[in-house]
């Protein structure tokens, strides 16, 4: 990589819940190279915790080069790779294996953000948080549509119908956003387990703490604390310039 504009400091915990016996979330953070990830396997799919390592383990192989163009491309071909490889697998078998991601990567004074499905990314600067992330949801069309109110959406039994994820098509694809890094950018990654139980302006206060490894415990156990239906998975990156 090429020499950071930015120091940064992150942790990632992730948690089965209170309810479900598996854990088919993964996480990874390779922050000495400036790459963070979340992936939530799909529910109800076979084998959705399988999917969600075979990214995370995919993407911490990668051999990280020194400019962001040529890591977002790896991490692309990466991902793609696992998807025909969970496709075709589960054409054979007649089944469907599947997850979603987010992937944050950060070189020099910018960083990008990667994702397919729910799992989402925020970003927490100057006393704000704002969402980076739109959802691949069901949900979500029905909201951009004007089909329905976001209040009204809270709830709604289409809540969890994902309408993109890594192996689940022949072909992903990454949606992604680039943007320049600002002097204390705290950035979240999480699967939806957290956002069930944990509203935005909760996240907001616990983003404002100093120490990434005390926020990422904080929303876990909040987030076990109202019974955590769901695997949860968070992971906190706080970046100062140098």
């Amino acid at each position: 990589m090429v020499e950071a504009a930015f120091t940064w400091r992150s942790a990632a915990v992730t948690d089965v819940g209170r309810v479900r016996k598996l854990n088919e979330d993964s996480i990874l953070d390779r922050g000495g190279d400036g790459l963070w990830v979340v992936a939530d396997g799909m529910g109800g799919h076979s084998a959705g915790d399988l999917a969600s390592q075979l990214i995370v383990n995919s993407l911490g192989k990668l051999d990280v080069p020194l400019g962001l163009a040529e890591l977002v491309e790896r991490v692309e071909d990466a991902v793609q790779a696992v998807n025909q490889r969970l496709f075709t697998v589960a054409n054979a078998h007649n089944q469907t294996s599947g997850s979603t991601v987010v992937v944050l990567l950060a070189c020099g004074r910018h960083a990008v953000v990667m994702w397919a499905g729910d799992s989402r990314c925020y970003r927490y600067r100057d006393g704000a948080l704002k969402q980076l992330t739109t959802d691949h949801t069901q949900i979500e069309l029905f909201v951009e549509k004007g089909l329905l109110t976001r209040a009204e959406a809270v709830g709604h039994p289409s809540n969890n119908m994902v309408t993109r994820a890594v192996g689940v098509t022949e072909d992903i694809l990454l949606e992604m956003d680039l943007f320049e890094l600002a002097d204390g950018d705290r950035f979240l990654l999480c699967s939806d387990g957290l956002d069930k139980h944990v509203k935005d302006a909760e996240i907001e206060r616990l983003l404002a703490g100093d120490d990434p490894e005390q926020v990422a415990r904080a929303l876990i156990d909040l987030t076990l604390s109202r019974g955590a239906v769901d695997n949860v998975s968070v992971c906190i990156v706080r970046f100062d310039a140098r």
